[in-house]
Parts: C-alpha cells; sequence; structure tokens
C-alpha cells in the first residue's frame, strides 16, 4: 500500500478506486468463509489444518508448505527492503549487515514467547493504523480546503475527473490495476492462524472478521482517495516520491519523505515480524501432522516452536543471500514463483469451506458462530473473482511469469504430497 499503490494510480489513474474496491471485496469474502472455519475450530494450522480435514491430506500438505515458502520469500524481500532504508540513514553500516540485524533481531522476539511477538506487532501495528488514520484525517481537511496553514489549493473532488475524465486509461485498466494492487491486501489470513494462542480464540476471530470490512473502507480506500484528490492522478510526484509523499509534500508538512520512510520502515519490521511467525506457525502444524520433520512439532517450555523458527528463518537468510549475489536470476524465480502463491491460498479457502459447512453442522453445529453470507453463492462468485484474476494474469505481460511459475511450483509440491 505505502510503496505499490503509485504505479496503480500511473495505471488506472482515478479508477483504481475501484480496482482496491474489487481486490477488498474479494478478501472481505475470502476473511469471511476462513472467520466461520478459524471461529469453530481456531489452531495454528487454520487453513492448511482445514484443507487436510475438507479436501484431503494432499491439499493440506501442499497449501501449507505453499504458504511457508511464500513467506519465507517475503522475509528476504522486506529484510532488503528494511536494510536500504536503514543503510540511507546510517551509511557507515553496509545493507547486508542491515538486513542480517534486522533479521536476528526480529528472530530473538520470536524465539522468546508468542507474547514478545504480540508486542513487537502491536506497536509496529499501531504506528502504521495511527500514521494512515492521520493521514486520511489531515488530507480530507486539505481536500476541502479546511486545513489551516496547508499549500494544497483544496480542489475538492475536481482532481477525480478533470484530467481526463474518472476513466483515463479506459475502462479495462481496472483490470491492470487490481493486478497491482491484489498484493498489498495479502497477509489479512493471518490473524486465523494467530487466533490458535490468543486467549479467546472464537471473539478474536469473529471481532477480527467482522472489522475488516471498515478497516478496508478506511486505510485502503480512504488514504488512496485522499492520494487522488489532493493532486491529479498524472501529477509526476506521484511516481518520483511515491504518492503518499507527494500527497504530504502537496499540503506542505516538511520532512515528509523522512516522516515516510520512517512509517514505511515500520510497516517492513512488522511485515517481517508477523512473516516469521506465520511461516513458523505453518511450519509447526505440517509438523503435528507429520507433514513436515517431528522436530517442527515440539516445543520450547515457553509454548515456542524453536526448530520451526529457525528452519524458516534459515531459508530467509538465504533468500537474502540470493538476492544480493544473484538478485536477476536466483532471487527473480524465488520472487516470481511464490507471486500468485496467495491467490491460491485464497482459492483453496473457498473450496475448503464449501466441504468444511457441512462438517460443522454435522459435528459441532454450536460453533457456528460466524456464517458466511449468502452460502454457497457468494463462495462460488469468490472463487469465480479469483479464477479470473488467475487467468487475466496469465495475459498480463508482467503477471505471466508470476503465475506460469507458481502453478510450477505449486504442481511440484502437489506430486510430492501425492507421492
Amino acid at each position: 500500500l505505502f510503496v505499490g499503490s503509485s504505479a496503480g494510480i500511473a495505471a488506472a489513474g482515478p479508477a483504481i478506486l475501484i480496482s482496491y474496491a474489487l481486490v477488498g471485496a474479494m478478501v472481505v469474502l475470502v476473511m469471511r468463509m476462513l472467520g466461520e472455519m478459524a471461529a469453530a475450530n481456531p489452531t495454528s494450522g487454520s487453513f492448511s489444518e482445514y484443507a487436510d480435514r475438507a479436501l484431503g491430506r494432499w491439499a493440506g500438505f501442499s497449501i501449507g508448505w505453499l504458504y511457508w515458502f511464500f513467506w519465507v520469500v517475503v522475509l528476504a524481500v522486506e529484510a532488503t527492503a528494511g536494510a536500504v532504508i536503514l543503510e540511507g540513514w546510517i551509511p557507515s553500516v553496509p545493507q547486508w549487515a542491515w538486513a542480517l540485524i534486522v533479521m536476528v533481531v526480529l528472530t530473538a522476539t520470536n524465539l522468546a514467547s508468542v507474547a514478545s511477538y504480540g508486542e513487537f506487532e502491536f506497536w509496529f501495528a499501531g504506528i502504521k493504523v495511527v500514521a494512515i488514520g492521520a493521514f486520511v484525517a489531515i488530507g480530507i481537511l486539505a481536500v476541502f480546503g479546511i486545513l489551516p496553514g496547508s499549500d494544497n489549493p483544496g480542489a475538492g473532488l475536481a482532481h477525480l475527473t478533470d484530467t481526463g475524465g474518472f476513466f483515463p486509461k479506459g475502462p479495462g485498466a481496472i483490470l491492470t490495476g487490481v493486478l497491482m494492487v491484489v498484493f498489498s491486501f495479502m497477509g489479512s489470513e493471518i490473524v486465523t492462524l494467530a487466533a490458535g494462542e490468543s486467549e479467546n480464540p472464537q471473539r478474536a476471530v469473529t471481532k477480527a472478521t467482522n472489522s475488516v470490512i471498515w478497516r478496508i473502507a478506511v486505510f485502503y480506500l480512504g488514504s488512496i482517495f485522499v492520494v487522488i484528490t489532493l493532486l491529479p492522478w498524472n501529477a509526476s510526484a506521484i511516481v518520483k516520491d511515491g504518492s503518499y509523499v507527494a500527497a504530504l509534500n502537496s499540503i506542505g508538512i516538511p520532512h515528509a519523505g523522512q516522516v515516510m520512510n520512517v512509517i514505511v520502515l515500520t510497516a517492513v519490521l512488522s511485515c517481517l515480524n508477523s512473516g516469521l511467525y506465520t511461516a513458523s506457525r505453518m511450519a509447526f502444524s505440517l509438523g503435528k501432522r507429520g507433514d513436515a520433520p517431528k522436530a517442527f512439532a515440539k516445543t520450547t517450555t515457553r509454548g515456542v516452536p524453536q526448530a520451526a523458527i529457525l528452519g524458516s528463518v534459515v531459508f530467509g537468510f538465504v533468500a537474502v543471500f540470493f538476492n544480493y549475489k544473484w538478485p536477476d536470476t536466483v532471487f527473480a524465480f524465488l520472487l516470481n514463483s511464490s507471486g500468485a502463491v496467495a491467490l491460491f491460498v485464497w482459492l483453496v479457502i473457498c473450496f475448503t469451506q464449501l466441504k468444511m459447512r457441512g462438517i460443522i453442522l454435522r459435528d459441532m453445529p454450536e460453533r457456528l458462530v460466524v456464517k458466511m453470507w449468502a452460502f454457497p453463492y457468494l463462495t462460488w462468485a469468490t472463487i469465480g473473482m479469483i479464477s479470473f484474476v488467475l487467468i487475466y494474469m496469465l495475459f498480463d505481460d508482467t503477471g505471466r511469469e508470476q503465475v506460469l511459475l507458481s502453478l510450477l511450483v505449486a504442481a511440484l509440491v502437489i506430486t510430492i504430497a501425492l507421492l
């Protein structure tokens, strides 16, 4: 959202709002399905365990390992992104050293206890939420010309249509925008993996699932709306400086670039922290089911799956090395071959929920406290939406390689699962 939104705005203009709304609606529906299953049976394996039960062991094995693979590659991406920002502040420390420091510190917090992971994530997420909330509030005041001392002329909603209309690149650009923004929504499902270690899993899952609508509306749609109403969509500053920095500069916020660097670094550390937690808990769940080394299923006296964390972070370190040594070959392959995995995960969640509803009603009907709306019609509609995005990616020059390589890796994992 912070880093990639400028490319989406450049590709679709103000219509990027529709792209965010479409993907947001898709994520809300997927989260509702996942919330239904997680509230009935909170577990660290989440959708992987549900797929195991509903679709067969091969499905749980495959989607579990693919999801683990996705997040350990993300570890390398985020460690490198954080290192770039930190090296800019303290250039005397090389980039590889910053990546190492960041990885070691967050590995240590994850190894300490789940409470220390939660504490770090609470503050990381808190900073992000406050930052975006303040950005939206200040931005809307500036949009309508009522922010004291603002340098922005406050054109109201004029910028939504004054530069080539609302669809300056044509309605088809909405789909291009969808491909660009879909990846900024990935990770919503993490909450259901964490639920298994919370004090009241059912209440936590229900609350998180019910709040996803307003969170997407405020943080995603709200912040993008502010950017494209403060500035014309084709303003060179949006691509040059980034959408949020450009918007802050237009208001006259001093040191906007450095302010955003601090916020982006917080977002990067948050993603890295959660990625390590998520990968390790999925490895832990696979270990418990006999689909990963038995050591992954063991926990310390503090309840931490130490081997699962170390196994995940080792692969993350290897991926960081690949990023520095062979960024355009080996690491590019890792990045592209995991690029469509989150879409596969969402698709599996949909098919799993179709079967799990019957299992829940048969075995534990009293636990059906979160229900998917208009079942099974909206579930099938979501399957259609995700399938359409995957098929459309095959016809997109940048998306094609991601889908094909991700399918290749998925086919390999499924083959191993069936052996």
